[in-house]
C-alpha cells in the first residue's frame, strides 16, 4: 500500500479535479495533521476508506447501510429543529455513503482510542467498546430514540450539556471577518445561498469560513444578512464527490447522500441543513454548532456520553429499516471483543500513519 505521504498527495490531486482549492487552507490542515494523532484521524478520511477493508477484511463485508462514513467522537453537535426544540446528533454527513456497518462502529470506538492518550474519556477502553455496542444494539432492537436535549433532562445532566454556554462572541466573530470580492463567489455558490435565506431582496455579507479538518481546503463562504431585528447566516461549502468515489476512481460520480442521510435518520432533522446544486448549505447560528469533548465539563459521565453516540449511530443505521435484522444477526455471530480488536487495529495503523508523517 501507497505511503501516508503518497496517499495524501494522491488524494488532494484528485481534490484539485473536483474543484477550485483553498491553498492556504490544505497548509493549515497539514500543520494540524501533524499536531496530534486525533487530528490526524479527522484529517485523512481517505486513509481509513483505504486501510478498513484491508485491516477489518471480515467486517468489510458485513451487511450494508447507509453510514455516516467520517465518524468520531468530535461528529456530534447540536441545532434546532422544525419546532424549534434543541437535538443532539451527528452533525457531519460529508463521506456519507452506503458501506458496512461496522465502518462507523469501529471508527467511533477507534477515535475514542485515540483520544483517551490526552485523558479526554476516563473509560477503560474494554468498557468503551462494550457501552458503543450495549448502545448501538439496544436501539436497532428497540426502536431510534431521537435525542432532544429539552426532553431529557436527566441525560442532559450526565452528558454535561446542561453546562455548554452559547458562544457569547459568536456574531462578533463572524461579522469581524473581511467581505470577500463579489467576484470571488461562483454564481452556483450565491443561488444556493439567496435560496436558504430567510427572505429574498436581502441585502448581505460573504465571508470565507475556515472549519473542520477533513474539508479545509474545500471552498467555504458565510452569507451574513440583517433579518427582523438580529443576524442570519447560511454556510454554503463545495460538495466533494465521497471518499467511496475516490477509492474507486470515479471523479465524475456526483452522487450526493449527505441529504438523504440526514433525511432518513430517525430522528428530527436539521431543516436548514441541506444540498443545492455543488454546494452543502447549513444554518449558522449559537444553537447549531458542533460540540467537541473539550467543551464539555470534567464532570460528566463519559459512559452515559458515549451510550448516546452509539445510540445515535443506530438513529442514522435506521434509516434501511429492512437491514435492522441482518445486523443483529451478523452482530450475534462476531466473537466477544470484535469491536475492541478491530479498533485496536485501526488505531494502531493510523498512529503508524501520524508518526511518520509527523517525523516526515
Amino acid at each position: 500500500m501507497d505511503s501516508i505521504f503518497e496517499a495524501t498527495r494522491q488524494y488532494e490531486r484528485w481534490m484539485r479535479l473536483c474543484m477550485p482549492i483553498v491553498e492556504s487552507a490544505l497548509r493549515e490542515k497539514h500543520n494540524e495533521m501533524r499536531d496530534d494523532v486525533f487530528s490526524f484521524l479527522r484529517a485523512t478520511y481517505y486513509r481509513w476508506a483505504q486501510l478498513f477493508p484491508v485491516v477489518c477484511a471480515d467486517l468489510s463485508h458485513g451487511p450494508t447501510i447507509l453510514a455516516v462514513g467520517d465518524l468520531h467522537v468530535g461528529s456530534f453537535g447540536t441545532w434546532r429543529d422544525s419546532e424549534g426544540r434543541l437535538c443532539w446528533g451527528v452533525d457531519d454527513f460529508d463521506q456519507s455513503h452506503p458501506l458496512p456497518y461496522a465502518n462507523d462502529l469501529v471508527r467511533l470506538a477507534a477515535s475514542v482510542r485515540l483520544v483517551a492518550d490526552d485523558g479526554s474519556i476516563e473509560l477503560r477502553f474494554r468498557k468503551a467498546c462494550d457501552t458503543i455496542l450495549e448502545g448501538y444494539e439496544c436501539t436497532l432492537r428497540d426502536g431510534p430514540r431521537p435525542i432532544v436535549l429539552a426532553e431529557n433532562e436527566t441525560d442532559l445532566e450526565k452528558l454535561g450539556f446542561e453546562a455548554l454556554k452559547s458562544p457569547p462572541d459568536f456574531w462578533e466573530t463572524l461579522l469581524g471577518k473581511p467581505a470577500i470580492p463579489g467576484r470571488e463567489l461562483s454564481r452556483g455558490a450565491r443561488v444556493a445561498l439567496e435560496q436558504t435565506l430567510p427572505a429574498r431582496g436581502l441585502d448581505y455579507k460573504v465571508v470565507r469560513r475556515q472549519a473542520g479538518l477533513g474539508s479545509l481546503g474545500q471552498p467555504r463562504y458565510v452569507a451574513i444578512a440583517a433579518w427582523q431585528g438580529g443576524c442570519v447566516a447560511r454556510e454554503a461549502k463545495a460538495y466533494l464527490p465521497s471518499m467511496e468515489a475516490y477509492r474507486h476512481g470515479r471523479r465524475h460520480d456526483r452522487t450526493c447522500y449527505y441529504e438523504k442521510a440526514i433525511r432518513t435518520a430517525s430522528r428530527a432533522p436539521d431543516p436548514y441543513q441541506l444540498v443545492t446544486g455543488k454546494w452543502i448549505i447549513r444554518r449558522l447560528s449559537p444553537d447549531s454548532n458542533p460540540i467537541e469533548l473539550a467543551d464539555l465539563p470534567d464532570e460528566r459521565d463519559d459512559e452515559v456520553l458515549l451510550y448516546a453516540m452509539a445510540q445515535e449511530v443506530a438513529n442514522v443505521h435506521l434509516a434501511a429499516r429492512e437491514a435492522r435484522s441482518r445486523i443483529l444477526r451478523d452482530l450475534q455471530r462476531r466473537p466477544r471483543g470484535w469491536l475492541r480488536a478491530a479498533a485496536k487495529q485501526m488505531a494502531k495503523v493510523t498512529k503508524h500513519d501520524w508518526k511518520e508523517y509527523a517525523s516526515g
